[in-house]
Formats: C-alpha cells, sequence, structure tokens
C-alpha cells in the first residue's frame, strides 16, 4: 500500500464565516484497502469527537458556578474598598476646614508636610552633588593657583590672576554655610544674576524688576541656626589669599596670616564726585592691597555723573594709576539714578557683591583713608578678642586729620557712639543717632565697647555681612537704618565697639568742603516718585526689631522677614532694658554717654565668652537710668 498526500480545497460557505477560499487541507489517504473498513473507522472516531466535546461542556458548565461565586465576592469587595475611599475623602475634606489658627490641616497639610519633605530630600542630593562639584573646582583653583604662585607679589600679577580665574556664583557646603573663594569677581557671574522686584515701585503697585548679582549667603538663617554661632561654623567663613597648602583651600579661618586675610570694602554711592577718590584712596593707602577688594553700588545718571571705576585720566595714559593697577579687585553695579530709593536698598545690593571674604568693611563714598588703613584696623579688632567684634563709628571730619607728607593720622582723638534720641516726621517716631562726643579713648590698648552701630563706617568679619544683610524692603529710608542693622546684629550676637584709632576720614558738607560738597545730589530728589513708600517701611523696620508695638503686625510686610529679621543669641528686650529705652512711652534714659564712656566696657567685658564667641548678656543685669533726669 502505497501512502501518498494529497491537497484538496475545504468547502466554502456562501458567506465565508465556514470555511477560508483557497486554504488547503492535507489528509493521509491509503492508496488501497477495504472501503468498510474505512468508513468504520471514520464513524469511530467521530463519536469519540463526540463524546470528548461532550464531556469538555460538562467541565464547562461544573466550573461556571464557581467563577460566578468568585465574581460576586470580587465585586463585593470593591464595592467595601469604594466606600472607605469617599469615607476617607469626606473625612479629610471636614478635617479641611480652617481651624482658626491659619495652620494647615487636612489634605493641604498632607501636601504641604510632603512637598516639605520633598524639598529636603532634594536639597539634600543637591547640595551633596553641589558640594562634589565644588571640590573639583577647588583642585582646578589649586592648579591655577600654583602655576602663578610667583605672581602674586606686586599688583599686575595679582589682576592677571583675577581675570584668568572663573568664579562662579559660591557653592554650599554640607553645613549649610557657602564656600569661599579668591580671587573673585561679579564679574565671572555673568548670567547666573538673579530678578528681583525694585521694592519702591512694588509698594506703590508697579511691576518693576532689577538684575542683580545673588547673596553670598542666600540663607542667613543657614549659618547663624537662629542661635549663637559657634566658633568653629563662625570661622568657616573667610578667605585667605593663599590657599592651605594640605586642603588647597582658601578657607583657612583663624589659621590664614593677618597680611593675607581678605577683605570686602562695600560703598554706596549716590552721583557722588567722589566715589572713584575713595576707591583710590582706599587701594592706594593699604598696606596690602592685593587682599582687598571693593564692591561700589553707583547710582549715576549716565553721561552725566562719572562712573566710580573710571579714573580721572584714562589708563592708557597713566596705566599707574590705583584704579587701573587693581581694575580686577574692583566690583562696581551700576544703576541708574531714577532707581534710587535711599541707602537701605543700595547697601543691601551692596552686601550682594560679598563673596566669603575674611573681613568686611563698610564706608561712604566720600572718604580718606590713612597709610597702612588694613593692618591698623585688623590690629585694632583681634586686640578685642571677640570674634563678633564689629568697630563701627561716625566719622571725624577730613580737614586737618592726615599728615600730608606721612599719610598718617594727626588726630589723638576718636568718636564714640552713644548719643541717640527718638524724632518724629511723617514716617511716625523712630529713634535716630545725633552728634556723637569725640574725645580722648578711656580705654587704651583696644577698641572700647559701645551700644550703637554707625552706617557710614564699620569692620567686622565677613560673616556679619551673612548674617545681617541689609533689607531690600525698606525703600525711601534714611534715619532709623542703624538702629535696625545695630539692633538685628545683636540678636544675632554681634557686639559694637569705637575704634582707638580712626583709620579714615569724612569730608563733610561744611568749611572749606561746604561748596563742593554741597553740588552732590541727594537721593530725596525721587521723594515725590515714591511718595508713601517709606511711610510702609517704617512700619517694616520698626516691626522687626520690636519697637512699635501700638502698631498690629497684620499693618506691616512681612516678606522674606525671617531672612532679613532677628537672630536668635539675644533679645531685643534685653538691648532695650539695658540701655534704657522704653518702646512704648517712645522715650530714652538720657546721659547714657556718661556710662559708655566710663563704665559700659569695663562692665560688660568681663562676661565676654572664654571662646570669644561675643559677651554673654545673660550674664548682666544692669539698667541704664538717667541720673540727671531734669538737665538739658
Amino acid at each position: 500500500m502505497e501512502a501518498r498526500s494529497r491537497r484538496r480545497n475545504a468547502p466554502s460557505s456562501a458567506n465565508g464565516t465556514n470555511g477560508h477560499i483557497g486554504n488547503g487541507i492535507y489528509d493521509v489517504a491509503s492508496g488501497g484497502g477495504d472501503s468498510d473498513n474505512r468508513s468504520t473507522a471514520r464513524m469511530e472516531r467521530k463519536a469519540k469527537r463526540k463524546h470528548r466535546v461532550a464531556n469538555a461542556r460538562t467541565r464547562r458548565r461544573a466550573g461556571g458556578g464557581g467563577r460566578n461565586n468568585n465574581n460576586t465576592a470580587a465585586m463585593c469587595l470593591i464595592s467595601t474598598v469604594i466606600f472607605l475611599l469617599y469615607f476617607l475623602v469626606c473625612l479629610v475634606f471636614f478635617s479641611n476646614l480652617d481651624s482658626g489658627d491659619g495652620e494647615a490641616r487636612g489634605m493641604r497639610g498632607l501636601v504641604k508636610k510632603t512637598k516639605e519633605k520633598l524639598k529636603k530630600f532634594r536639597d539634600k542630593h543637591r547640595r551633596g552633588a553641589i558640594l562634589a562639584e565644588d571640590q573639583v573646582a577647588i583642585i582646578d583653583n589649586s592648579i591655577n593657583q600654583s602655576n602663578n604662585e610667583n605672581n602674586n607679589s606686586n599688583a599686575n600679577n595679582v589682576s592677571n590672576n583675577n581675570s584668568n580665574v572663573n568664579n562662579n556664583v559660591s557653592k554650599t557646603s554640607a553645613s549649610g554655610i557657602p564656600i569661599g573663594k579668591w580671587p573673585v569677581s561679579i564679574r565671572d557671574e555673568e548670567g547666573m544674576f538673579e530678578d528681583i522686584p525694585h521694592i519702591g515701585y512694588a509698594y506703590m503697585g508697579k511691576d518693576v524688576t532689577m538684575t542683580v548679582p545673588r547673596l553670598w549667603a542666600d540663607d542667613p538663617v543657614a549659618i547663624h541656626e537662629n542661635k549663637l554661632m559657634s566658633r568653629e561654623r563662625a570661622l568657616s567663613i573667610g578667605t585667605c589669599v593663599t590657599p592651605d597648602p594640605k586642603t588647597n583651600s582658601n578657607m583657612r579661618g583663624d589659621k590664614c596670616p593677618l597680611s593675607e586675610r581678605t577683605i570686602f570694602v562695600a560703598i554706596a554711592s549716590y552721583r557722588d564726585w567722589q566715589c572713584r577718590d575713595t576707591v583710590t584712596s582706599i587701594l592706594s593707602t593699604a598696606a596690602h592691597p592685593e587682599r582687598v577688594r571693593v564692591g561700589v553700588v553707583d547710582q549715576i545718571v549716565d553721561g552725566v555723573d562719572g562712573s566710580c571705576d573710571v579714573p580721572h585720566v584714562p589708563c592708557s595714559d597713566d596705566p599707574d594709576q590705583p584704579i587701573c593697577l587693581y581694575k580686577n579687585q574692583i566690583d562696581v553695579f551700576q544703576m541708574d539714578a531714577e532707581l534710587a530709593v535711599g541707602p537701605v536698598f543700595a547697601r543691601h545690593i551692596g552686601h550682594r557683591l560679598y563673596r566669603g571674604e575674611y573681613y568686611a568693611m563698610q564706608s561712604d563714598a566720600h572718604v580718606t583713608f590713612t597709610r597702612g588703613w588694613d593692618d591698623d584696623i585688623i590690629s585694632q579688632m583681634e586686640s578685642t578678642g571677640d570674634e563678633l567684634a564689629v568697630l563701627t563709628t561716625y566719622l571725624t571730619d577730613i580737614v586737618n586729620s592726615i599728615d600730608p607728607m606721612t599719610g598718617l593720622s594727626k588726630r589723638h582723638t576718636r568718636p564714640i557712639m552713644c548719643n541717640t534720641e527718638y524724632e518724629g516726621g511723617a514716617q511716625g517716631k523712630h529713634l535716630r543717632h545725633l552728634s556723637q562726643p569725640e574725645g580722648i579713648p578711656d580705654i587704651m590698648g583696644m577698641p572700647q565697647l559701645q551700644p550703637y552701630f554707625a552706617a557710614g563706617f564699620a569692620f567686622s568679619r565677613g560673616h556679619f555681612v551673612a548674617t545681617v544683610p541689609y533689607d531690600m524692603y525698606q525703600p525711601m529710608i534714611f534715619q532709623g537704618e542703624e538702629m535696625s542693622i545695630g539692633l538685628r546684629g545683636f540678636t544675632v550676637g554681634y557686639d559694637y565697639f569705637a575704634p582707638e584709632r580712626s583709620v579714615c576720614f569724612h569730608s563733610y558738607a561744611i568749611g572749606e568742603n561746604s561748596k563742593a560738597r554741597n553740588k552732590v545730589p541727594h537721593f530725596w530728589e525721587h521723594a515725590q516718585a515714591f511718595k508713601g513708600t517709606g511711610i510702609k517701611a517704617m512700619k517694616r523696620l520698626l516691626g522687626i526689631v520690636n519697637m512699635n508695638p501700638e502698631v498690629p503686625r497684620s499693618e506691616w510686610d512681612h516678606s522674606e522677614e525671617a531672612k532679613y529679621g532677628l537672630g536668635g543669641a539675644r533679645e531685643t528686650s534685653k538691648f532695650y532694658d539695658v540701655i534704657g529705652i522704653d518702646v512704648v512711652k517712645k522715650t530714652t534714659q538720657r546721659h547714657l554717654c556718661q556710662f559708655v564712656h566710663n563704665k559700659m566696657h569695663k562692665q560688660f567685658m568681663k562676661s565676654l565668652r572664654p571662646d570669644g564667641m561675643g559677651i554673654d548678656y545673660g550674664q548682666i543685669d544692669y539698667k541704664w537710668v538717667d541720673p540727671r533726669p531734669n538737665d538739658e
């Protein structure tokens, strides 16, 4: 019997549903044999096929009931879950109603907490990434400095180093404190500035923005942690001209030699023709000009007023002028004069130019310095033994104060800050400093402790600028600025001292300088354009330092209050009690200078902490009372 295969066409229905047209089905057929046997075999196969189909249908019917039962149970479970979810949503909704204390509850509270945790997680990893990048940057910077270490001996080579180093906005270490670099300039941060509202226009309901450098420490609270800083944290701020030979870091703390500790000088100038002369004086008289960096906020009318960083003679004609020699150490933020809204806003921008220098100095734009001023003022500051010392005073007039031959001071007296009083006006009652007494120092060998801060001159560690930045939300403020900074600094832990020796002198609009100085315009020429903004700003200023308890807190602006507010080392009430200020009655205990001259330093310096981190006012139980209340 020969076996062969043959192809046959399967039958198709008219609608094509019972077959596939053209599909071939192959059967195996025998080439011969009995046809009856074949028929019997087909019938047996057919019977077996029917039996298998019947068994399959029986199994399906038997299992179908089980699935139906399972489906019913599943539906019940799903319905229960949906009901529970609905109940929870209702519960969250009702618990989300206002509790009356302004605290977010319910779902809002949950979302808020979730966002906060997510932000902390992202910040943690971002800081880790930034720190890693910074280590690479430190290594690169070390290589550059190593290649140029022999070029630091003169101003030209230092300037070349400045221009060759690419400095970005300072990175932040894992401790929350930014990492300082040297040399540094905001010119290397192009494209990394930020937009802020012009607060004068903002208080008038107008939308005007300014592009400005970022603050070196955007979060002061991350540095002082709302408590007294540890010495370790304080010393982690401040750059050195040369890096540590082991770590290649410019952050060397007090291991940095005095002559290599960097100095940042902030100047706020309004259309002042003497600004360039002040910058020239700073750099030409410094014992170590290579470690000095000047940051100027120059508010001018372009084309009318001279720029602070442009010398009187072009550098091409006289390249040895200090402004030319040290041009890479001068950062000028030029601002249209019509945007000027007073010294507080200008000095705020000036603080944005700080980049982690070891010391920070604030000066007016019409000041002349003595020869070797930098060594002198650093020596005076270090003699206090107080890491949180701020040497600050109203400056003596320049006339007959500096020997033209030697460049040294001819005076043996110095002013001291102890005289202040309430005054009224459109902006409300506030404290302002009056004329300050000047005389032979009562304390010899070091600066003398005093209660007040002066804006015209201040010298401190760099962390003072980082932790007590000028408040950008105070337009059209002039009087009151110094009490604000002084009290905020006091609560962070800072102490104020009158320098034993004056290292610079002020050009006042009196005597022989009156004619020239009286030609300089003042920012209040824009008073009408920003009318009323000063009143709003003064409420905030006084509110932050707890000086206007009669004004509801809802009536003044609380924007970024943590950044521009108080510290946690001391209370303002302690200052008011000790000095004799009544913020309710708006009165002061007069004749305070009598106490400051003879007793304050001797009594309070006994409470200087052993580690030099400020005076411990917790040990001081003293209240000044006017001994001559009836005297004029």
